[in-house]
C-alpha cells in the first residue's frame, strides 16, 4: 500500500485514530497531579582507623592506615546501604522525637578513591535535615559494631562537607508520562484504523477491481450525497 493510501485511509478512519488518545488525555488532564518536590543532601567522609603507637616506622604507620582505610570504607559503604544502617538510624530519630520508619530511610552510599560519600532523599526538606544528622551520629558512633575487623575499636570518620539540603526537580519519567502515554494511545488508534479498514468490504476505487482481473465499465462520479460508486461485470 502507497504512503497516499494510508493517508486517505487515516482520514476515512480518523475518528478511530483520535478518540483513544482523546481519552488517555482527557483521563490524564482530570486525574493530573504534580510530583511532589523532593530534596537531597550528600556528605563526604574521611575515614581511618585509630593511629597505632606500636608501628615500627612511619611509613609502614602510613601504608597500613592508609590501606586500612580503603577495607573500613569499603565496608561502611555496605553497611549504609543495608537495612540495618536505616533501622539505627530511624531509632535515633525516634528518640528525638521523630518518626520516619526505616524503609523511607534509602541512603545512596559510594567509596571513590577511598572516601565514603552518603547521599539521602526526602520529600520533606526539616525531616531530611535530621535524617542525615542521625545517620551522621550513626555512623560516626555505631560503626565499631559493623566493622568487626577492627576488635571493637570505632574507625575515626571525619564530615568534609556542611549538610545543604537541595530540591531535586521532578525526573524525566514524570514529564514524559502523559505524552509517551498519547504517542500508545494515538499507536492503538491506528492499529484499530488498520483493522477497520481490512475488515470493511467496501470497493472504494477502480484499482482494486482491476488488480483482481475485473473490467471497470464507467463510474458514477462523487457528489455531496452519495460516494462515488463503481460499476463492473
Amino acid at each position: 500500500m502507497e504512503l497516499r493510501s494510508y493517508w486517505q485511509l487515516f482520514l476515512r478512519r480518523w475518528l478511530l485514530v483520535v478518540i483513544p488518545a482523546a481519552v488517555v488525555l482527557i483521563v490524564g488532564l482530570a486525574t493530573y497531579q504534580p510530583p511532589p518536590q523532593a530534596y537531597n543532601v550528600g556528605v563526604r567522609f574521611l575515614v581511618a582507623q585509630t593511629p597505632q603507637t606500636a608501628a615500627p616506622t612511619i611509613q609502614e604507620e602510613r601504608y597500613y592506615n592508609w590501606l586500612a582505610s580503603e577495607y573500613i570504607v569499603n565496608g561502611l559503604t555496605d553497611w549504609a546501604q543495608g537495612r540495618n544502617f536505616a533501622t539505627a538510624v530511624s531509632a535515633e530519630l525516634a528518640a528525638q522525637g521523630i518518626n520516619v520508619p526505616a524503609g523511607a530511610i534509602q541512603v545512596a552510599a559510594d567509596n571513590v578513591r577511598s572516601m565514603l560519600t552518603l547521599a539521602i532523599s526526602y520529600r520533606d526538606a526539616q525531616t531530611l535535615e535530621a535524617i542525615m544528622h542521625a545517620a551522621v551520629t550513626v555512623l560516626t558512633e555505631q560503626n565499631g559494631a559493623a566493622l568487626p575487623q577492627l576488635g571493637g575499636e570505632t574507625a575515626v570518620i571525619i564530615p568534609l562537607d556542611e549538610l545543604i539540603v537541595v530540591p531535586i526537580s521532578a525526573g524525566l519519567r514524570a514529564q514524559l508520562d502523559l505524552p509517551l502515554r498519547l504517542a500508545l494511545a494515538l499507536g492503538a488508534g491506528a492499529g484499530l484504523a488498520l483493522l477497520a479498514e481490512y475488515l470493511d468490504p467496501t470497493v472504494r476505487d477502480k484499482a482494486y477491481l482491476e488488480k483482481i482481473g475485473l473490467n471497470v465499465l464507467g463510474e458514477i462520479p462523487r457528489n455531496k450525497v452519495r460516494r462515488r460508486s463503481v460499476l463492473w461485470n
